[in-house]
């Protein structure tokens, strides 16, 4: 996760004249080797002595620390890696450019929350490029109170952040008063910038436009122009000048001098001019050099676009085949289970066909059989009444012609009740040989003058 940052551009952290020379610096763009963030933190153990924002000396240019932080800056740190630098063991200027890196970037609301941890931190070492000794706690609570950092300009803290930010230094019983180990909290009147050659920071400023920051005027900064002896026509009138000759050898060198400081003037014109188109020229380099940049980092980011297009299209045709797969599956188990019901369903049709077909051949065998048998008792019966029937005739015609009596009456009486037996034998079969085993009898009744009951299949016949 990155620091939460106060929104700004990185160009409007600094001030214009020191972020255009860290631009054109070329250690500057020899630092577009380092990568990681490790990388950078090599650089400043191994090359940073102190952490003002300009280099010492005679030497033009923005400091080694500020080159390094500018290219933090470029890199937009996360809270892990701020951590990381804050808390660094090997070198304190490895802190104090983290330190610094918050008072420029971060959000004004979340600098006390940041550096409330060590604002009593005692580990010494030199800011400045003067050798004075400091702790850590004293400068990173002149960080926080100061507007200037070594004739350079801070962001503006807001007035009710910056109360709050000293109202906690007084509960905590600390200084709430800048104490000066970042130099003073005005522009003018720091003497290592006033002992600073003039051509360093005037030129560069005058370059772009800008005064020095620590110089009211180039020209009256400079040690020729403060050296110089002041002209006697500016002290008295004319009269002086005509009235003595030493004075009129005096004025001749100070026209000399005046000429010669208007040649110095037009050497330093040139020289600035010189410096401005190269600068121009270094700034348009560098800038098409991002635009380079920005459009290779475009164009990788369409190809990371387009192949992530073309994967997820991959993945959906995936889905889609699978989806598919799985629908004809399913649709060819459905067609197995119907073909399975309707091979349940004809084998269960085809047994009860055969059931039913069982069942109407036994049911006609059963019938058939019963046919031949009554066929048969009819036959019997048929047989036997016939020779009943035969044997009745012949001994009623023999009993006619021997004599007529009573008893012959009695005798034909029998041989018709006989007669009318065999008919209804013949008419309903005979009852013996059917199931149930049914029997002829003849009742004999006492009283009945001569009459008979013959019981046939359990009915009562008289």
């Amino acid at each position: 996760m990155e620091i939460q940052t106060s929104g700004r551009p990185i160009d409007s952290l600094l001030e214009k004249v020191l972020c255009m020379n860290i631009l054109s610096s070329d250690y500057f763009k020899e630092l577009y080797r380092l990568k990681t963030y490790h990388e950078v933190i090599d650089e400043i153990y191994n090359q940073v002595d102190h952490v003002e924002p300009w280099m010492t000396g005679n030497c033009r240019g923005p400091s080694t620390a500020f080159c390094l932080l500018y290219k933090f800056f470029t890199m937009k740190l996360t809270v892990k890696q701020m951590h990381g630098l804050l808390k660094h063991p090997d070198s304190p200027y490895i802190r104090a450019i983290g330190f610094l890196y918050l008072r420029y970037a971060a959000d004004p609301k979340t600098l006390w929350s940041w550096c409330e941890p060590y604002v009593k931190d005692e580990e010494e070492f030199s800011p400045g490029s003067n050798g004075r000794m400091t702790t850590m706690g004293v400068y990173l609570r002149d960080l926080l109170l100061g507007q200037y950092y070594f004739d350079t300009l801070f962001p503006r803290i807001p007035v009710p952040v910056l109360r709050q930010i000293v109202a906690n230094l007084e509960k905590m019983k600390l200084p709430s008063k800048h104490s000066g180990v970042t130099g003073d909290t005005t522009r003018h009147g720091s003497e290592e910038t006033a002992r600073r050659p003039p051509s360093v920071k005037a030129s560069l400023s005058v370059s772009f436009g800008q005064r020095a920051p620590h110089r009211a005027s180039t020209r009256d900064s400079s040690p020729v122009r403060r050296t110089l002896p002041v002209p006697p026509y500016e002290k008295g009138g004319g009269d002086d000048l005509r009235r003595s000759p030493s004075r009129r050898s005096q004025s001749r060198d100070d026209r000399e001098y005046s000429e010669r400081d208007t040649q110095l003037d037009r050497d330093r014109d040139r020289d600035r001019d010189r410096e401005r188109h190269r600068s121009e020229r270094d700034r348009e380099r560098e800038r098409d050099r991002d635009h380079s940049r920005d459009r290779e980092r475009e164009r990788d980011r369409d190809h990371s676009r387009d192949r992530d297009r073309e994967r997820e299209r991959e993945r959906e045709r995936d889905r889609d085949r699978d989806r598919a797969r799985d629908t004809y599956r399913d649709r060819d188990r459905e067609r197995d289970r119907e073909r399975l019901r309707d091979r349940d369903r004809e084998r269960d049709r085809r047994d009860s066909d055969r059931r039913s077909r069982y069942a109407e051949r036994e049911t006609r065998a059963d019938y058939e059989k019963r046919s031949r048998d009554s066929r048969r008792s009819r036959s019997r019966s048929r047989s036997q009444s016939r020779s009943l029937s035969q044997s009745l005739r012949d001994g009623s015609a023999h009993l006619d012609r021997n004599h007529h009596s009573p008893l012959k009456d009695g005798v034909k009486e029998k041989t018709a009740a006989s007669l009318n037996l065999a008919k209804l034998r013949d008419l309903y079969g005979d009852a013996s040989d059917k199931k149930g085993g049914t029997t002829m009898e003849r009742i004999p009744r006492g009283n009945s003058e001569g009459e008979e009951v013959i019981r046939l299949g359990g009915s009562t016949w008289k």
